[in-house]
């Protein structure tokens, strides 16, 4: 069996795949030797135009000479791009690039001096380079492939496995293209010299030179470079293949030859097989040898609008309106300028654009030799584009998910594998243009991958950058810990206890500083102490002091105001207890306003709430006292009589007091509601220390009233008959006085100290009203049951009368409630204009009236009981007198 070097010796070949036979149309251009265009005024060279990752290695207003390199880099994939000729840079700028979409590109842009002058050039000797010193060569020249995919030559010359045939690719199978073709035939010996340099770097065991038999004089031309050139005899040869559309194409000109199929997604090299195109081998050879860049390359200009077709040399980036230009283009409307051969080629929609290195074409047909573009109509699956495939693809399948935008579907179809060669839409008869709809597929893949491709990119450096921030955390963390040692190692006991003194301040210092922020807010939960069976809330800090204040004053008083033989009477305790109780209240006001400047509207407040106190205090003291029973009219009670009283007299005080720390917690109620109210308005401590004030205020007041009548109660057991009656009459005025005057007083500072909360305090003043009521009728209810135990059979009959009295006397009660009532109610607006004005929501007609109904029973049943304890007063005193 014929090994496969011997089947290349023998010259056989293999039929590809699929393939068509279009028109060739070469004679327009390859008629002429290769010509010389006019330089242009200015040139258009985008960076990079081969690779990623360069810098610029010059910048605006720098001169530079023909081979300059205008941009640097370390990737290897990078290729340099060079100055095309001597001049300026003008500009670096976007501009619109050589392509279909004309997206924007950086772009350096070079005023031409017209001088052309070159760089130094360095020419070496092939002998005195080694293999890495000819890649690196070639690769600082900026070489790509020159047949149109523009690959970087220096990664094909250093391949990674060993290779046995290199393919010199001469076919150009595409329609109206020529420049190989004159390539070949003008400088067949430089060719040659480029594929010795490749045959030393790749050492292959063959290597073919393919052309199609369309191009006899370039296959004469070749053919006696190889007979003249000093390679191995044998080692390389020109074959000829028959001409079709694609043979050209990599993969298919490998099958031709070789009969060998690339593996999907493959490379040639793992077959061990390398293709280059001639005018690549061209310009390896003038790099390493001459030390040219790839500045320049042969471009086919033609087509039946071009008054000069021909080949030229053209610089790289020269503009491609200049070279039309210079070609005498004459346009026609709606006008084509196709950028490549009529099958793989594509429209511009600007001319201002360059040449590239991979441009090998520029065609400008007429309407008579492209026609206008057909419509697009539905497939008919006729299966003509599977049939023309030189890849053995499936076009109808890849159209469909193209349409649908099924990217992921057409690429498990192998769409990478397609070549764009345009074969499936030249056999359409739908007119489908199919080569369009893979390349917005092969796009949107492509951008898919590279967004994955940054995303993990990115996760990668996040990744890193956590782990390098933890790195530093735990390093800093460890250095703070060995200095902490170091210095604890090197304290002494003095200086132990300084830091714990001073750990202690600052702990110290936060615990103030969160009372002070935290400690004002209304969401603060009070303590609460226990007293018997009543639970008494402490409020903060200054109430606490009030509070305590009140019972040593309480307590001096009571130990002071024992009965005599030279102590004070009960009327001097009394006057006493409301003095210290008032003076408490002012002075705790006082002692809280001294601890923080106020604002005007809290002097206002604390003002009215002091001229209450004193004016409380001033009235018990200008009281008339009643008449005191002397010891002989003391000493005339008999003895069950004396204890009775006393016991129950001690039944009242207790109750009394009961009453009157139940009244005190439903003001601490009040106040609590009020603060809470107020506070989503008024955040600064002052106001709300100023509402607390108020509210020990009120809360004095209504306990001195309770201990005015548990005092009063206490004097009227002690008293005679006829004296009783005016006495409890008395104590009741007074207990009815005071009361009324502690509910005005709490609702004035209630008022005063909310002038800035909202309508809700109404609510809250209706409240404080209740809980004044509720506490004075138990007080009075406290002193009939006390009154009741001593009842007599005589008593009932006086009671019956005194309950007919009571009757009598209920409207005047009821009118006495209802005027201190509408004076209570007109507290609130006195205040308020002394203060800043409120806005407060009126109680409707049936809440007041109702209120006022349950306030009337009340104190009538309280006036009954009063009467009642009179009327059995008087009847006791008969008998004794008896």
């Amino acid at each position: 069996m014929l090994t496969l070097l011997d089947q290349l010796d023998k010259g056989t070949l293999w039929r590809s795949p699929g393939g068509i036979h279009p028109p060739e149309v070469k004679f327009l251009s390859n008629a002429t030797p290769i010509g010389q265009l006019p330089l242009a005024s200015t040139y258009l060279v985008p960076v990079p135009q081969v690779g990623e990752n360069c810098t610029l290695a010059v910048k605006v207003g720098d001169s530079v000479l023909k081979g300059t390199p205008l941009t640097q880099g370390t990737s290897i994939w990078h290729l340099p791009v060079h100055a095309p000729t001597s001049g300026t840079i003008v500009a670096i700028e976007p501009r619109a690039s050589n392509h279909a979409s004309a997206l924007p590109v950086n772009t350096c842009v070079i005023a031409a001096d017209g001088k052309d002058t070159w760089c130094e050039l360095v020419q070496n000797q092939l002998d005195d380079l080694s293999h890495q010193q000819i890649v690196d060569k070639v690769r600082s020249a900026g070489i790509a492939g020159m047949g149109g995919a523009a690959f970087p030559t220096h990664i094909k010359l250093n391949p990674v496995s060993e290779i046995d045939l290199v393919i010199i690719n001469g076919v150009e199978c595409e329609p109206y293209i020529s420049a190989d073709d004159r390539l070949m035939r003008e400088y067949s010996q430089d060719i040659l010299a480029g594929i010795g340099i490749i045959h030393r770097l790749l050492t292959p065991k063959r290597i073919v030179i393919a052309i199609e038999d369309n191009k006899p004089e370039a296959a004469k031309a070749m053919q006696a470079a190889v007979s003249q050139c000093g390679l191995p005899v044998g080692s390389i040869r020109v074959t000829v293949i028959p001409t079709k559309y694609p043979s050209g194409g990599e993969k298919q000109l490998i099958q031709i030859i070789t009969g060998r199929e690339v593996p999907s997604g493959a490379i040639p090299a793992k077959l061990g097989i390398v293709v280059h195109n001639v005018g690549t081998a061209f310009a390896i050879h003038q790099a390493v040898t001459q030390g040219k860049p790839l500045i320049e390359r042969v471009v086919t200009v033609t087509g039946k609008n071009v008054s000069k077709p021909g080949n030229y040399w053209l610089p790289i980036g020269t503009p491609v309106d200049h070279v039309l230009t210079a070609t005498e283009f004459t346009p026609e409307p709606d006008q084509k300028v196709i950028i490549g051969g009529p099958m793989m080629g594509h429209a511009l929609a600007n001319i201002q654009v360059p040449i590239l290195k991979g441009t090998n074409c520029i065609l400008v047909p007429s309407s008579q030799e492209i026609g206008s573009t057909p419509e697009e109509k539905a497939c008919i699956r006729c299966g003509e584009c599977a049939t023309a495939c030189p890849a053995l693809l499936l076009p109808q399948q890849l159209f469909w998910h193209a349409k649908a935008e099924e990217y992921d579907k057409a690429a498990s179809y192998n769409l990478k594998d397609c070549i764009e060669c345009g074969c499936c839409s030249y056999v359409c008869p739908s007119d489908i243009p199919l080569v369009e709809y893979y390349r917005i597929a092969k796009s949107a893949l492509k951008q898919a991958a590279d967004e994955k491709q940054q995303a993990e990119r990115a996760k990668q450096r996040f990744d890193a950058r956590l782990a390098r921030l933890e790195e530093e955390k735990l390093a800093r963390e460890a250095k703070a810990k060995e200095a902490s040692e170091r210095r604890q190692a090197s304290m002494t006991g003095t200086d132990k206890n300084a830091v714990a003194e001073a750990m202690a301040r600052i702990a110290a210092k936060k615990a103030a500083a969160a009372q002070a922020v935290t400690g004002e807010s209304i969401t603060e939960e009070s303590s609460v102490t226990t007293t018997g069976s009543t639970e008494v809330p402490k409020g903060k800090a200054a109430v606490a002091a009030i509070a305590r204040a009140k019972a040593k004053k309480a307590a001096q008083a009571n130990a002071d105001g024992t009965d005599t033989n030279g102590a004070e009477t009960d009327s001097a305790k009394t006057d006493n207890m409301v003095n210290v109780d008032a003076n408490d209240s002012i002075s705790a006001t006082d002692a809280i306003a001294q601890e923080a400047p106020l604002s005007q509207k809290d002097k206002v407040a604390a003002a009215i709430a002091r001229a209450k106190a004193k004016k409380a205090a001033q009235q018990t003291d200008t009281a008339p006292l009643e008449p005191t029973e002397t010891a002989d009219s003391t000493s005339e009670l008999s003895a069950a009589d004396d204890k009775k009283a006393k016991v129950a007299a001690a039944v009242a005080r207790a109750k009394a007091k009961k009453a009157a720390q139940q009244a005190e917690t439903a003001a601490s109620d009040v106040e609590a509601s009020n603060t809470e109210i107020s506070v989503s308005d008024v955040n600064d401590a002052e106001a709300i220390k100023k509402a607390k004030v108020a509210a020990a205020v009120a809360r004095a007041k209504a306990k001195k009233a309770a201990q005015q009548a548990e005092i009063n109660t206490e004097n009227d057991l002690n008293q005679t008959a006829t004296p009783a009656v005016d006495s409890a009459a008395s104590v009741h005025a007074d207990v009815n006085a005071d009361a009324e005057t502690a509910v005005n007083a709490a609702a004035t500072d209630i008022a005063v100290s909310n002038t800035d909360v909202s309508v809700n305090d109404a609510e809250a003043i209706k409240k404080a009203k209740v809980a004044a009521a509720v506490a004075r009728a138990k007080a009075k209810k406290i002193a009939a049951a006390s009154a009741a135990e001593s009842k007599t059979d005589a008593e009932i009959e006086s009671v019956d009368e005194i309950q007919t009295e009571a009757n009598v006397a209920s409207p005047s009660i009821a009118a006495t409630l209802d005027t201190a009532t509408t004076e209570a109610d007109a507290v609130l607006p006195s205040v308020g204009s002394t203060a800043e004005p409120i806005e407060t929501a009126p109680l409707s007609s049936d809440e007041l009236k109702k209120a006022r109904i349950a306030a009337t029973i009340a104190k009538a049943k309280a006036k009954k009981a009063a009467l009642a304890q009179e009327a059995n007063a008087s009847s006791d005193s008969s008998v004794t007198n008896d």
